[in-house]
């Protein structure tokens, strides 16, 4: 089973930004525990600050690949372009976020990915990740 994960703008930075909210682990250092805790899976991971690069990925992995985790970072709450790009493809993709966006402001509130997505995990931290996975299994 092949798995990608996407990250969006500003998750390269985790392990450094708003650790109260995000932690102090990097998600490459993550990325190999869920490698470890998932052997049997052929899981990769890609992260880019750029809206286009995003829909890229999803264009290239969504037809192929047997699961999609996305988190689209603040682009969720604004990018149409990443919402109609998961409409098109025919992999399905798990909306992914660290925090609880409801908790937070308003405008987080609002997701352009979830009406495509196959579900929307959130609020678990980084476990997020994981829970997606095993909706896969």
């Amino acid at each position: 089973m092949k798995i990608i994960i996407i990250n969006g703008p500003n998750l390269n930075l985790l392990g450094k930004r708003e650790p109260e909210v995000y932690g102090s682990q990097t998600f490459e250092d993550y990325f190999r525990t869920l490698q470890n805790a998932f052997p049997n899976l052929e899981l990769s991971y890609y992260q880019s600050n750029i809206e286009g690069e995003l829909i890229g990925k999803i264009q290239e992995f969504g037809f192929t690949y047997d699961g999609i985790i996305l988190n689209a970072g603040a682009y969720t709450h604004t990018s149409i372009g990443i919402g109609d790009a998961i409409k098109a493809v025919t992999t399905p993709v798990i909306e992914v976020h660290i925090s609880n966006t409801y908790a937070r402001e308003s405008f987080r509130h609002q997701s352009y990915i979830s009406g495509n997505a196959k579900g929307v995990i959130l609020g678990f931290g980084l476990k997020s990740y994981e829970l997606a996975i095993y909706s896969f299994l």
